[in-house]
């Protein structure tokens, strides 16, 4: 019998369970789905990083050009990112599987944080792509602008807007302390 299991890189690989052997969670398919969903923890920092640049980018050229498609694929790529984690969606396998790697850095971050602020980016851009939609360019394009500045503190500062709201929200007691273990206590983050 074999179970899935995801690498800090977010890859799954097949492991090997010995017969009878029952992991939480699974059952009639609950593994499956499980991994199928699951998002990668810890997430290598240089390659969420590296995925916030990739965003920048798109989202600056989408600005310049108006391209509504732009935001779409933007939109998309945060919802890809959220629901499979880096397993899917084009900009996160490029930075995750070529892009990281070249660097030969490794930093190992919380992933509950990182899916909460890929949740946050992927609102605000879902928002902007219906409020074009809508005719309301003006402010697609300003809600544009804002994700582009979360983007690129994320890129090319290390500072993860929806990461220190995630801390926010989980100290005040809105997200549970055993979401990430690791945000509350710092012996964990250290090892």
């Amino acid at each position: 019998m074999s179970k899935l299991s995801l690498a800090p890189d977010g890859s799954v690989s097949p492991e090997t369970v010995s017969p009878g052997t029952v992991s939480p969670g699974t059952g009639t398919g609950g593994a499956g789905w499980r991994a199928l969903f699951a998002f990668p923890n810890p997430v290598n920092e240089y390659a969420a990083r590296i995925t916030a640049g990739l965003v920048v980018l798109l989202a600056v050229l989408t600005l310049l050009t108006g391209a509504g498609w732009g935001l779409a694929a933007i939109a998309a790529g945060f919802w890809l990112r959220v629901l499979f984690g880096p397993r899917v969606s084009p900009l996160a396998l490029l930075s995750v599987k070529v892009l990281a790697p070249r660097l030969g850095k490794t930093k190992l971050v919380s992933g509950p944080p990182k899916r909460f602020a890929q949740g946050i980016g992927a609102a605000v851009s879902t928002t902007a792509a219906v409020l074009l939609a809508a005719g309301l360019a003006p402010a697609a394009w300003t809600l544009l602008a804002v994700l582009v500045v979360a983007a690129s503190l994320e890129a090319f500062a290390g500072f993860c807007l929806g990461c220190t709201i995630f801390g926010f929200l989980q100290r005040r007691g809105l997200i549970p302390e055993d979401v990430c273990e690791a945000c509350n206590n710092i012996s964990l983050r250290r090892a």
